[in-house]
């Protein structure tokens, strides 16, 4: 029972970590104003994993929190590319008469 326990831990820890990284990837996407419907329904997915992973724990008797330290940098954002103004030239001022 106790190495199922820890098996059931080491997949809580690595579950929680994919979901703060997807976490974080749907909010860069969103600030983008990209589509991010894939990136939910996974974190959903993981979710419900995680919920049944808990009730496992649980009920084997296991009620200690798990802590999770994250060490996930976000993407930097893509470079658009350089556009260069649109030069102007000055027009004289026309009387109005």
């Amino acid at each position: 029972m106790n190495n199922r326990v820890n098996e059931i831990r080491k997949v809580i820890k690595a579950l929680r970590v994919s979901m703060l990284e997807a976490e974080a990837i749907m909010r860069d996407q969103i600030t983008r104003d990209q589509d991010c419907t894939f990136v939910a329904e996974e974190l959903l997915k993981m979710r419900t994993v995680m919920a049944g992973l808990v009730r496992e724990k649980e009920a084997l008797g296991d009620q200690a929190p798990l802590l999770v330290h994250n060490h996930f940098t976000p993407r930097p954002a893509p470079k658009l590319p350089f556009v260069r103004p649109v030069k102007r030239h000055l027009v004289p001022a026309q009387s109005v008469g």
